[in-house]
């Protein structure tokens, strides 16, 4: 049975295909910095975080997260100083969570892989990321297989009992 969501908050968008890609480790809740129109935007529903991806990069204040390659849709009552869909955009972490990442990343071959988007309860746009390890073929059809599994198992103890 799927996951059931706290009514407090407001799921905009979701990455489904980095359960079934990735073997997923560490899930962290970052911030997200946002203009005013993707806010809006976000509040009307149009993005989209299926093919983005992070990247830790430098910048003036030492190693930065960035959301890559995500897609949050131009807002439709905007002017001529509406956002560009495609930009990268900073992720708020602490230091010890940026190192962390950072090093998951350099080190050990893992990637950042953003999972939901969404407003939590006092209305901040926030964004669940976790390191992930990408999944071979034979891994992806095990755990197909053992989800099949425990789904006949659910049936027949429901049917029986």
């Amino acid at each position: 049975m799927a996951r059931k969501h706290s009514p407090s908050i407001k799921v905009v968008a979701e990455n489904r295909r980095a359960r079934h890609e990735y073997k997923l480790d560490d899930v962290i809740e970052a911030g997200i910095v946002l203009t005013g129109t993707e806010v809006k935007a976000l509040r009307e529903g149009k993005a989209n975080i299926a093919e983005s991806y992070c990247s830790p990069e430098a910048g003036p204040n030492g190693t930065e997260i960035w959301l890559i390659n995500s897609n949050i849709l131009e807002y439709s009552g905007g002017n001529r100083e509406n956002h560009s869909p495609k930009r990268n955009r900073k992720l708020l972490l602490h230091k010890r969570q940026v190192a962390s990442l950072t090093g998951a990343v350099e080190r050990k071959g893992f990637t950042i892989v953003p999972l939901k988007l969404f407003f939590n309860s006092r209305g901040i746009a926030k964004l669940d990321i976790a390191l992930a390890e990408g999944k071979q073929l034979h891994d992806k059809r095990a755990t197909e297989k053992s989800r099949d599994w425990n789904r006949q198992k659910q049936r027949l103890l429901r049917d029986l009992g």
